[in-house]
C-alpha cells in the first residue's frame, strides 16, 4: 500500500492527501513533514547519511530523522513511528518550531514542505535501517556548524535551514 501524505495549505491546514512519490515530483504540492534532532548527554548532535537507495538526496548528511506523517496520522504518532523504524529507538520529543521550504533535487524530484521540528535527548543503542540510512554519528555542535559552512553541498537543504534555529534553541533553552 502506498504511503499517503498530508497535503496542506500555506497555514498547514490539511486540504487532502497525495501519494508519497507524487508529492516529491516537480512541481511538488505543499505537504506536511517533520524533522527530528537528537542530542546526547554530551550535547553532541546525531546526524545520518541518507541511504544510496533514496530517490532524493541519497548520500547526503541530515538530521537524525526526517519524514512525513501519513494521512490521518498525528505528528506525535508519526515521529515516534519513524524514530523506531529508522533508528530503532524512541525518545521523548519537544516541539521547537515550524518552517516552510522548497528545494529541487534534480529536474524531476523536489520538496515543498511545511516542516515541524522536534528535539529529543537520547544516549542508548542505535540500530539503523540500512534501507534508510547508510551511516550515522554523533557530532560536536561547533564541529558540525563548521562542516556545514565548509561543505554545504553534502547536507540536505532542510537540515541546513533548520540547524541554526535548533542551535539557537540549544544555546538558549527556554
Amino acid at each position: 500500500m502506498a504511503d499517503l501524505l498530508i497535503l496542506v495549505d500555506k497555514d498547514d491546514n490539511p486540504v487532502g492527501s497525495g501519494e508519497k512519490t507524487q508529492c516529491h515530483l516537480i512541481p511538488a504540492p505543499l505537504h506536511r513533514a517533520f524533522s527530528i534532532f537528537i542530542v546526547n548527554s554530551k550535547g553532541e548532535i546525531l546526524i545520518h547519511k541518507r541511504s544510496a537507495l533514496k530517490k532524493t538526496w541519497p548520500g547526503f548528511w541530515t538530521n537524525a530523522c526526517c519524514s512525513h506523517p501519513r494521512a490521518g496520522e498525528s505528528l506525535e504518532i508519526a515521529t515516534e513511528r519513524r524514530l523506531q523504524e529508522e533508528l530503532g529507538f524512541t525518545a521523548p520529543l519537544q516541539y521547537l518550531f515550524t518552517f516552510k521550504y522548497e528545494a529541487e533535487y534534480d529536474q524531476e524530484y523536489g520538496e515543498k514542505e511545511i516542516d515541524h521540528v522536534f528535539l529529543g535527548l537520547y544516549d542508548g543503542r542505535i540500530t539503523h535501517d540500512p534501507d534508510e540510512i547508510d551511516d550515522w554519528r554523533f557530532v560536536e555542535a561547533d564541529e558540525l556548524k563548521t562542516d556545514i559552512e565548509t561543505c554545504p553541498e553534502i547536507y540536505t537543504p532542510w537540515f541546513k535551514l533548520a540547524m541554526p534555529l535548533v542551535m539557537n534553541h540549544l544555546n538558549n533553552p527556554g
